[in-house]
C-alpha cells in the first residue's frame, strides 16, 4: 500500500501513535482546502495565513488529547475548526472583550489576555506587569519552546516561517507550541499568577 492509500483515521491513528510524519501526510493532503475555505471567508491572505496556523493548532492539540471521534469526516471535522477560528477572530476584531476567560480550559490561550482594547491608564500599567511576568515564564520554558512562543508572540512569525526558520515539520512547531502553553499554564498555576485586568 503505497501513502497516498492510507485513509485519514488510520493516519490520525498512526498520528496520534506517535508517528509525526502520518500528521504531514493530513496536512499535506487538505491544506490548499483549508486555506481556500479560510480565505472565502476573510479575503485577506495573511489573516487567513494566521487563522489557518491556528487551526492547526486545534487540530494537534485535539487528536493528541485523543479526542477526535468523526470517524470518515477529518475534512469537514477541520473546517468546522476554521469556521469557529474565524468567527472567533471577527469576534475579536469587533472588540469584544477577551479576558475573563477561565485560565483551567485546554484551548485557552495566555497571550489572548494581553490583547486588551480601549485600555486606561492603570489598565496599561497592569498590562505591562502581566506582560512582563509572561515574559519571565516563558524564558523558563524548555528551550525549543521557548524559540517558538518567542517567534510567534514576540516577532509575529507564523507556523510555516517558524518551521522554516527552525529547519523543523510544521507540526513540530505546533507541537512545541502546544507544549510551551500547557507549560505556561501550569507555571501559572504553581506561581498563583492571575492573567486578568
Amino acid at each position: 500500500m503505497c501513502n497516498s492509500d492510507i485513509g485519514d483515521d488510520q493516519l490520525i491513528k498512526n498520528f496520534i501513535n506517535g508517528d509525526n510524519q502520518a500528521f504531514d501526510m493530513l496536512l499535506n493532503k487538505y491544506q490548499n482546502r483549508i486555506f481556500s475555505y479560510v480565505i472565502q471567508l476573510v479575503h485577506d491572505y495573511d489573516l487567513a495565513n494566521d487563522i489557518f496556523q491556528d487551526v492547526f493548532i486545534k487540530v494537534v492539540t485535539h487528536l493528541k488529547r485523543n479526542s477526535y471521534n468523526h470517524q470518515g469526516k477529518f475534512l469537514s471535522w477541520v473546517l468546522r475548526i476554521a469556521h469557529n477560528q474565524v468567527i472567533d477572530h471577527f469576534r475579536k476584531d469587533a472588540k469584544m472583550p477577551s479576558v475573563g476567560k477561565n485560565s483551567s480550559n485546554e484551548d485557552f490561550n495566555i497571550f489572548d489576555v494581553l490583547k486588551l482594547e480601549e485600555s486606561s491608564i492603570e489598565d496599561e500599567i497592569v498590562k505591562k506587569q502581566i506582560f512582563s511576568d509572561v515574559r519571565v515564564l516563558v524564558e523558563q520554558l524548555p528551550h525549543d519552546q521557548m524559540e517558538v512562543v518567542k517567534m510567534r508572540y514576540f516577532s509575529g512569525m507564523s507556523f510555516q516561517d517558524i518551521a522554516d526558520n527552525s529547519n523543523v515539520s510544521i507540526n513540530t512547531a505546533l507541537g512545541r507550541m502546544r507544549y510551551a502553553l500547557i507549560n505556561l499554564r501550569k507555571m501559572m498555576k504553581e506561581k498563583n499568577i492571575v492573567l486578568e485586568v
